[in-house]
This record gives C-alpha cells, structure tokens and sequence, in this order.
C-alpha cells in the first residue's frame, strides 16, 4: 500500500480570539496522540502556538521568517516538542515585516508553498497545521496557497457569520489565482457555552448555513483550555479529563474520519 500523502490545513479566521491557536495546538496534539505525525507551522508574529507548545523564544534561534525570506530550508527551522509525533515551525515578531520585506518580489504569495515542497515528497508528516495570524495578510494568502484545505474555526458569538463570509471570499480569491484545488476542510464550532442561547442560536445558523462542512463535534467554554497555555502544554497535557480535552479528542477521531472518507470516494 503506498504511503499516506501529507494533508496540509491552514486553520483560518480573519477575526482573533476565536480559538484558532489552541485549536491548532490542541488538534495538533491529538493527532499525534492516536499516531499521525504531525509539523505544527506558527505563521503568527505572536508565536502563541509556539509558546503554547513549551517553545521558550531562547530556543526560536530559526523560525518560519527565516524559511519565507530564503534564508534556510523548512527542514532546518524544524524543532522537537515534548510530545512524541509533534514537531513545530516557529515563529518570530520578524514575521510582522515580511509583508514590507517582500515587497513585489515574484512568486511572493507561493513563498510557503515552495518551502513545503521537500517536507511533502519526503512524506515527512501526515498533517502540517498552520496557524495562521489573524488578518488577511500576505502570510494568511501564503498559508491558503500552499494547503490543501481550509480549517475555520468559529466561535459561537454574535457576528460570527458576517466575519465567516469575508473569510470565504478570501478563499474563493485564493482558489481563483493561486490555488485552484483549495478546499473548506470544515468548520468548528468553538467557545460554545450550553448556559447561554445564544450560542445555540449562532451554531444552528451556522449548521443552516454550512450544513455538513460544519464539525458535530463543538468545543465548549472551558477554563482549563484557556488556563492550559501560561503552562506551555496544550490542554491534553495540562487535564486530559476536562471537558475541553475531550473535545479536542473527539474532533481529531473526527477529522481522521471525514480525511479517510475523502480518500474513499
């Protein structure tokens, strides 16, 4: 049987604080844990996803910069987490000029995608999840172009939808000059809290509107999840039992599903 193809997701929103990096850290995890391997990419300035992982910045001595600027191969800016089957890329505050760097440099939107060639036909990983900043910025164009398909996490908030539409316009943009094969791997329900309707109002939208791109997995509202980062582990490690670990962990065997199903058909 021939070796599985590596599947890379750019998990996008244009909106912060919807939950793209601890999904992108959490999922990451669980997918390691039930044996894929995984490259976590940090195209964030920030580096949370980086930090969140245990990725002290003393130890960010190459980063996804360095990779986009030329500098060195994907593979060289590659480091180890605590967590077998996990790798990241990380990021540093150099990312915030790469867009001011670039310039009208040729190929600049396809500069991630170049990268990732060599890690793809040596079938390094199963998964590469990009976390991608949040703003539609040449990083954000960079990582579309160079995925397979778009995660979108959405939390489950008033103008949730509005913020989703201008999303899918991006997509279709990608898809129209970059990207032609650029799917909507799905979209999931995040901060969902079961006390407040209106966050079963904005989910039964978003099913009415999405329909079976939307996850049945919805992560809920949970302190442990959001206590998980100041302690650089991703919330499997922190508390595997709370009830946001076990979403994460339905959303992997969830994910791993509808990617065998793709594959099926």
């Amino acid at each position: 049987m021939p070796a599985k193809a590596c599947r890379v997701l750019a998990i996008a929103n244009q909106k912060g604080g919807v939950g793209k990096t601890t999904t992108a850290i959490n999922l990451g995890t669980a997918l390691s844990a039930v044996g894929e391997r995984v490259l976590l990419l940090d195209s964030d300035a920030q580096g949370n996803a980086s930090t969140g992982l245990g990725v002290p910045r003393a130890l960010r001595r190459k980063s996804l910069y360095d990779v986009l600027m030329d500098k060195l191969p994907a593979v060289d800016a590659i480091v180890k987490t605590q967590l077998p089957g996990l790798d990241l890329l990380p990021a540093d505050p150099d990312l915030s000029g790469v867009e001011l760097e670039l310039g009208q440099t040729p190929r600049r939107s396809y500069r991630l995608r170049d990268a990732l060639a060599p890690l793809r036909a040596g079938n390094l990983y199963d998964y590469v999840l990009i976390d991608c900043p949040p703003a539609l910025s040449l990083l954000t164009v960079n990582a579309m172009t160079a995925a397979d398909a778009v995660l979108v996490p959405l939390q489950c908030e008033f103008f949730a939808l509005e913020g989703l539409t201008q999303l899918m316009r991006t997509v279709d943009l990608v898809r129209g000059s970059l990207n032609p094969t650029l799917e909507i791997q799905g979209v999931v329900l995040t901060m969902f809290d079961r006390r407040n309707s209106l966050s079963s109002q904005v989910a039964n939208d978003v099913r009415a509107h999405f329909g079976a791109a939307v996850y049945q997995t919805v992560i809920p509202r949970n302190v442990r999840v959001s206590e998980a980062p100041s302690f650089g582990k991703p919330v499997l490690i922190f508390d595997m039992k709370c009830a946001g670990s076990q979403a994460y962990i339905k959303l992997a065997r969830e994910l791993v599903g509808r990617e065998r199903e793709r594959l099926s058909v």
